[in-house]
């Protein structure tokens, strides 16, 4: 991995999300993002809008993600908003917005790490996209969660090493030591 090619997505790690099954990621999410911009290596945060009228509302009748409190990144991540790359909101679960898709083709990266909330929903759906579009997804499973549980964050992890590749689900340590240069992590 190239810090130059390839960006960290932070992935809605918003308060709305946050609870009993998500709170506990958080520490290894900000040691990522410490460890990412000590680097001198591109993060990008995107954050989830539910919009009334959306089809999380409509068909599924989810109305949370809608107020500026729940909307808000959480406190450990919004002192590195204003270093960031770029942001990206979104009222969908993947990041390829056509906003996001012209700031990830225009920065020319070519490897996409992505962490966050939710691993069964935006940060999996954003790593199909990747995919699809031509990037190199990573998934990183130590600093994903779930605000459903475990069995999601598990689930999901489960279909991205069928649908993407296991090789793509790697730890904190080893992409750390990628973006850094430094041997010896393993996956």
């Amino acid at each position: 991995m190239e810090p130059r090619s390839t960006a960290l997505l932070v992935i809605d790690v918003q308060q709305g999300f946050v609870n009993r099954h998500s709170r506990g990621v958080l520490p290894a999410i900000a040691h990522l993002v410490e460890g990412w911009r000590a680097a001198g290596a591109p993060v990008v945060f995107t954050r989830f809008h539910n919009t009334p009228g959306s089809p999380y509302e409509r068909i599924t009748g989810w109305t949370k993600l809608r107020t500026a409190e729940e909307q808000a990144v959480v406190a450990e991540l919004a002192p590195f908003i204003d270093g960031a790359a770029a942001v990206i909101d979104k009222a969908q679960a993947s990041a390829f917005t056509p906003e996001g898709a012209e700031i990830i083709r225009n920065a020319e990266w070519t490897d996409l790490v992505l962490c966050g909330i939710d691993t069964d929903a935006c940060v999996y759906d954003s790593a199909v996209a990747a995919y699809q579009s031509g990037y190199r997804p990573w998934i990183v499973t130590d600093a994903c969660a779930s605000s459903g549980g475990a069995q999601y964050h598990d689930a999901a992890l489960l279909l991205a090493a069928r649908n993407i590749g296991a090789s793509q689900l790697v730890t904190s340590e080893t992409v750390l030591s990628r973006i850094t240069g430094t041997q010896g992590a393993q996956t």
